[in-house]
């Protein structure tokens, strides 16, 4: 009875310990899922939990025996207390950045460096658990299942931009001397490409680091399954890497191509069936890879004996549980902890949240049968920025606005954010007076923001700004409108200030300052409608074609 007691009582404390450890993954995946929701880039990153946990599983079914020697050393006591000494002021140290970390997320859910904070957390709060239950030799073990992890952990902006800038540029580059070659005329205009049929953008046929990050993934999962070494890992990884980037020549190739001989329109049928199709290159060309670089390699015998129930490795595991012998509440108040940070994390927002007023939802019924409708595809770099739930934009011919006067060309954005999905800051990206000047429109006149009548109920603020064509006498009516789901009913929200011609802050300063007010994304929308006319058209014949768009197109959302 007494040997087994204080291996139940270890026991207890691995299974307090892997609940504490599994809230804490938990939590942090659900942060990151929101990237991985709305962002296709990082949509596998949904598989890499379960890949490193099944790669943890494998880790488990050799591992060796715990690391018992080092205790058994001159000075080892000495020794053990100041490593372990190292150990829990590692834990404390990452427990303790877990509640600003998590207070700052949920504000700014999109602000990528806190993912990286996040993930470097939990990570070394589980090799200190793993340090305690096995040892060095432990946490050299599993450290490839654990830092795995991080792939899917998205780059941050500093980093990924310039990579995705110059993968595009370069792509652009490939595909307009390969076409060239192929006897079609095309011009490189920087990550354009002019054929006869139209414009290409690089965007379209090369969508960022997508494959380039799934690559990553998987020449090194197949290399850890593999249990190649560093240097048969690597070759895998450039390998896998290699194929990528080829696949995406290949790929802005093919619809560069589609689009010189069967029309722009052509492109978008072969854009996402070019996407999955580099995804499977990839993947089986890095599984022959793989098989490759196994059977050049020198056998390596690495036994453990782990299925051999013998009394020396009874002993082992023996030692590797007793090893594990802490105080209680060195487990239960870490898994406190986690559950208090949640907790007072929602107080404070809520707190914040008081005398809420919940407004009328609404949605966007496009006009499909309007003369000349069609969608338009939403340019990936709009994607990146905005990382939307819902998103659309159309164009289409309307009237001209009286007798001997153009057709009005109209143009409608309708973008939606979930509760939680992306910081309040978000819808403020795409914005006319932001975008339009950067496509050659000059600031004519902000009418300010109105009250505009749709159907039913409904009642829409948006702020109406005139544009005139730089080149040309063409005139744009922008008519802007940005509503949340719930609003404070007489609290201001200078978060939400429309700020003229000034572009989001992202600075540190300004995400500060949305956590000290408490204010996160509790849903919200933008509408946005353009309307283009070769000829200047009154502020008041605008205005009432608009609140005529509101009342067509604006509808309850239920």
């Amino acid at each position: 009875m007494a040997t087994n007691h204080p291996l139940r009582a270890s026991r207890i404390h691995l299974a307090l310990a892997a609940l504490a450890l599994l809230v804490l993954w938990v939590v942090l995946c659900r942060h990151l899922g929101g990237e991985w929701s709305v962002n296709e880039q990082y949509s596998y990153g949904w598989f890499v939990p379960f890949f490193a946990a099944f790669l943890f599983w494998l880790r488990w079914e050799d591992r060796p025996a715990a690391d018992a020697a080092r205790l058994q050393a001159p000075n080892s006591k000495l020794q053990k207390r100041q490593i372990r000494g190292i150990a829990i002021g590692i834990a404390i140290l990452a427990l303790v950045v877990l509640f600003p970390v998590r207070l700052f997320e949920v504000a700014n859910p999109d602000w990528r460096p806190l993912g990286w904070m996040h993930a470097s957390a939990a990570i070394a709060i589980t090799f200190v658990v793993i340090y305690f239950a096995g040892g060095w030799a432990w946490v050299k073990h599993f450290s490839f299942p654990v830092c795995f992890f991080l792939v899917a952990v998205p780059w941050i902006s500093a980093v990924e931009q310039p990579i995705v800038q110059g993968l595009m540029r370069l792509a652009a580059a490939v595909a307009t001397e390969a076409i060239t070659l192929c006897g079609i005329p095309a011009q490189l205009e920087g990550s354009l490409i002019r054929v006869s049929t139209g414009i290409v953008g690089v965007n379209e046929a090369c969508s960022g680091v997508r494959s380039l990050q799934t690559s990553l993934m998987i020449g090194l999962l197949f290399g850890e399954l593999k249990r190649f070494s560093v240097a048969r890992r690597i070759a895998l990884l450039l390998g896998a890497v290699t194929l990528a980037l080829l696949a995406n020549f290949g790929r802005a190739f093919l619809l560069v191509w589609i689009a010189a001989t069967r029309g722009i329109s052509a492109v978008g049928e072969w854009h996402d069936l070019a996407g999955y199709a580099i995804v499977a290159l990839v993947f089986l060309g890095s599984l022959g890879l793989s098989v490759l670089l196994g059977r050049r390699r020198e056998v390596e015998i690495t036994n453990y004996e782990v299925g051999n129930k013998t009394e020396e490795t009874a002993a082992r595991v023996e030692e590797s549980v007793r090893r594990f012998l802490l105080p209680t509440s060195c487990f239960l108040l870490p898994l406190l902890w986690f559950i208090a940070i949640e907790v007072s994390v929602e107080a404070w927002y809520r707190a914040h949240e008081k005398d809420l007023v919940v407004k009328e939802g609404w949605m966007v019924r496009a006009p499909e049968k309007a003369p000349g409708f069609r969608e338009l595809k939403i340019d990936e770099q709009v994607r990146q920025t905005l990382r939307f739930d819902e998103g659309r934009e159309v164009l289409w011919k309307s009237d001209a606005p009286s007798p001997g006067l153009a057709p009005t060309t109209n143009y409608l954005f309708f973008f939606r954010w979930n509760a939680g999905a992306a910081s309040v800051v978000r819808a403020r990206a795409h914005r006319p007076d932001i975008c339009l000047p950067s496509a050659g429109w000059t600031l004519v006149a902000d009418r300010g923001t109105k009250i505009y009548n749709g159907s039913g109920t409904i009642r829409i603020a948006a702020r109406h700004v005139v544009f005139r064509q730089t080149q040309g006498t063409a005139v744009a009516h922008t008519f802007f409108c940005l509503e949340e789901d719930k609003i404070h009913s007489n609290e201001a929200r200078p978060d939400l200030e429309l700020a003229e011609g000034v572009q989001p802050g992202w600075s540190l300063a300004a995400r500060t300052r949305v956590v000290r007010n408490g204010i996160r994304n509790l849903g919200q929308q933008v509408l946005e409608a353009i309307v283009i006319n070769s000829t200047p058209v009154g502020d008041a014949e605008a205005e009432a074609r608009f609140e005529e768009l509101v009342r067509v197109v604006v509808e309850s959302r239920k």
